[in-house]
This record gives C-alpha cells, structure tokens and sequence, in this order.
C-alpha cells in the first residue's frame, strides 16, 4: 500500500476520495493490538477461568454467574450501539468517542485487581460488564472510521490484517502474565521456568486479577497511535451533542426502516446477528469450559491460550488474501463451518471421552500438560476455534464495509454491532440457563452449535456485496 496524503475525509460529491496515508491505516491497525488483550487474558482464558473456577462457590454456579454477566453487557450493546452510530455521525469525529469509553473501559480494568477470592461476584461481573460495554462501543466508532480510511479493493486484507495483530497483541500478553507473572503452585515458577518477577500469591488469586491491570496498561499505550496518526472521520456540518443526540435517534428509526428495505443488508445483518451470537458465547466460555472440564491451572489455560493465538495470527493473514481473491462471504462461511465443527467436538468430549462417546478413552490421570487423550482433542478442536474465531469476524467487518458509503458507516456499523450484539446476550443466557437446568456445563455448551448452523444457513442464500440494488 503506498503512502499517500492524509485522507481528506469527507469529499463534496463528485469529489475523488482521498485514503488515508500508509502510517494513518497503521495507526487504525493498531487499534486492534491495543484493544484484543481484553478478549484474550480477561474474557476467555486468564481472569474469566479464574472466576468461573477459583472465586465462585462451584463451577456450575461460576459458568452460570458468568454467563449472565455476558448476557448482561451484550443487552446494553445491542440497545446502545445503533443509537451511538447515528449519534456519531452527527457529531462527525469518532475520537472523542473512543477515548471516553476507553477511560471507562481503563477504570474497569484496573477494579478487577480487588476481585480477591471471598470478595462480592456480583460487583466483579458488573466491572467486567461495563468493561465489555466499553470495549464494544469503541469498537464501533473504530470500525466506522474503515471506509474513509481504505480502498475499497484494500478493505478485506486490511481488516485480517487488523485482527491478526489483536491476535498478536493478544497472545503477547498472554505470555507476559503466564511467562514473568502467573507461577505453577506445584513448582512456584512460571511457564518459562523462572520465579516471578512480582511476588503474587496464587492462594489470593492475584496471578489471575493481575490481568485487570496490565490488560489496562497495554490497552493505554497501544491505543495513541490511532489518536496520533489516523485521520478522524469529519461531517460538512458538526452538531452539538444535543442536537446531534435528537438528530440520531431520529435518523436511526429511519435507518432501520432503510435497512429492512435493502434485501442484501438486512439479510447479511439477521445471519451475522445469529452466528455472531455463536462466535461470542464460544469464545468466552470455551475456556472456563474447559478449567471446569479438566481443572485447568490458569498456566494450563494460558498455554491454551497461547496456542490458539498461534493458530489464529497466520490465519488472519491468509484469510486476508483469500477475502481479497474469492470475496468476504466465502471466508466467512468457510470459518462459520469451522466453528460448527469445534463447537460440536469440545461439547461432545469429556475427561476420558470425545465424540460423545464414540471414541472412548482409557481411563489415565496424565502426568504432564495437556498429557491425557481427551485433553489433546480439546486442544484440537480448540485450534480449529484458533483458525477460524480471527478470520469470522474481519471478513464480516470487511463484507459491511464493502456494503455501505463513507457517509453511511456511522449509522450502518451501529446497526452492525446491533446485528452482533442484538441477541448476543441470548446465547449466554441460554447456555446459563441449561447449564442451571440441567446441571451440565455440556448440556449448556450445546446451545452453541445452533446460532453457528441456523447464522451460517441464512448466509448462504446472502447477496455479495449487501448493495443498494437489492431492494424489496
């Protein structure tokens, strides 16, 4: 991608649009690598295990706790980020927007280093709520920002570039709490052998609530290059918060009812609402899946971890090439199937079973990681989420950014976070719920495989690019 001139971000019409310069798509990049350590060290593998599997009562009641807490952040995304979208582009620049959730998102994080075992866990999951709250709506204004940013023949490569280096920046702190932080309680040293650099105790949780903490930390640091070097998104006419506030909720009504008359659209958003749903649940509760499953050590769990990170950062890559030949609809429901197939094999495995029953295994204790036949199919299907999870999610960005004008990303990405979050506390919800039920965390897992199936069905019969000429 050569250099070129500062986007000039809102061209009078007939005007040729100018993209942003090589170090301003850079800059919007590594939004990504700021942001993904979040999703990595505190939703899926580090402080949600911790939580599910050391601070709650019982593992059931800590999957339950915490499947209500992502139900809970997942409402106020889906109420919220449409009615924000249509705000912001009224207001015009997206900056303002992402630093004040990023402030909130930083508070949160750094509350969850008093989550100490005994402590209240209903405060924790409301810190961890808001903070997913934040994180969301960031995002949203960051994806909007795409399309003035990128040309539209760039979008698809960028966007898995993008998520490739969250993935990495995911990874990369993983290994800094599980490498210099988090030691085994057997051998008091951490994963590279070492004794840890900060003396946390494990009895007190802190090799855990440390995560809050750095995640924070990383997340401050990384996030300046978007503010230093992208270009923010500007409007012909900027309006005060008030009225850009009345503004928007009254061009979302009209959004919507726009969206449902653009059949690719409006079809493209009920999938990705369904599969999305899918996506979300088994990412953040595949982990504490498995510490209640196999009683993963949070070593354990970061190696995982880790592992998955490996799979998924070469992946993004050659997804981006593979958007950028064959289509964003192709990647996604390739990556849809993928998923499909791990959620059916990590929910049909068991500590000496997997394929619900089908391949059975003698019983064996292990002596060493991921050492029993069970653990190592877990590992398996769990890099098949690796591969797949990263790919899913930048070939939807990059399938909604080739649907919609510059002048529309606003309002249209709020719809996409809607379309990701509308229902988003439904499989959370569900999978709590049979998990209580039932008194089976699998029974709960299940629920999963039915948003990837039914998502990725609608999407098949979905018109690529979602363009304006598909009209009722």
């Amino acid at each position: 991608m050569a250099d070129k001139p500062a986007a000039k971000l809102h061209p009078r019409d007939g005007e040729m649009p100018q993209y942003a310069s090589k170090k301003g798509v850079w800059g919007w990049m590594f939004f990504d690598w700021a942001a993904q350590p979040f999703f990595t060290v505190i939703t899926t593998f580090v402080f949600g295990p911790y939580v599910v599997s050391r601070m709650a009562e019982d593992p059931v009641s800590g999957q339950s706790s915490w499947g209500y807490g992502l139900a809970f952040a997942g409402l106020m995304i889906a109420i919220l980020s449409p009615v924000l979208g249509s705000i912001a582009d009224q207001t015009g620049p997206r900056k303002p927007w992402i630093a004040a959730f990023a402030a909130l998102k930083i508070i949160m994080l750094i509350s969850l280093w008093f989550a100490a075992p005994g402590s209240s866990i209903f405060w924790v999951i409301i810190a961890f709520s808001l903070a997913s709250v934040a994180a969301e709506f960031s995002i949203v204004f960051n994806d909007s920002m795409m399309p003035r940013l990128v040309r539209p023949e760039n979008i698809g490569s960028v966007s898995n570039t993008a998520w490739g280096l969250g993935y990495a920046g995911g990874m990369i702190v993983l290994i800094i709490v599980l490498g210099l932080l988090a030691a085994s309680p057997e051998t008091g040293r951490t994963i590279l052998g070492i004794e840890p650099v900060l003396p946390l105790d494990p009895a007190e949780g802190e090799d855990a609530r440390v995560a809050g903490p750095i995640s924070a930390l990383w997340y401050f640091i990384f996030i300046l290059p978007m503010f230093l070097l992208t270009p923010d998104s500007s409007s012909l006419a900027r309006l005060p918060l008030q009225k850009a506030v009345t503004n928007g909720l009254s061009e979302l009504k009209s959004t919507i009812s726009e969206a449902r008359q653009k059949i690719g659209i409006f079809q493209f958003l009920i999938a990705r609402m369904i599969y999305q749903d899918g996506v979300n649940a088994l990412i953040a509760l595949g982990g504490t899946f498995a510490a209640a499953l196999f009683g993963w050590s949070i070593m354990e769990l970061g190696i995982f971890g880790i592992l998955l990170n490996i799979a998924a950062i070469p992946s993004c890559l050659i997804a981006g090439k593979l958007d950028t030949i064959f289509g964003s609809k192709r990647v996604v429901l390739a990556s849809v199937a993928c998923l499909a197939v791990a959620s059916l094999g990590i929910t049909s495995t068991g500590v000496n079973f997997t394929l619900f029953g089908l391949l059975e295994f003698s019983p064996t204790d292990g002596d060493g990681l991921f050492s029993t036949p069970a653990e190592q199919a877990y590992l398996l299907f769990g890099l098949l989420i690796g591969i797949a999870f990263g790919p899913v999610q930048a070939s939807s960005r990059s399938y909604m950014a080739r649907s919609v004008t510059p002048d529309d990303a606003g309002r249209y990405f709020g719809l996409y976070a809607l379309s990701g979050r509308a229902t988003s506390f439904l499989a959370p919800l569900l999978v709590a719920v049979v998990t209580d039920i039932t008194d089976s965390a699998r029974a709960g897992m299940s629920v999963i495989l039915i948003f990837l199936v039914v998502g990725g069905a609608i999407l098949v019969t979905t018109p690529y690019p979602a363009a304006d000429t598909n009209e009722r």
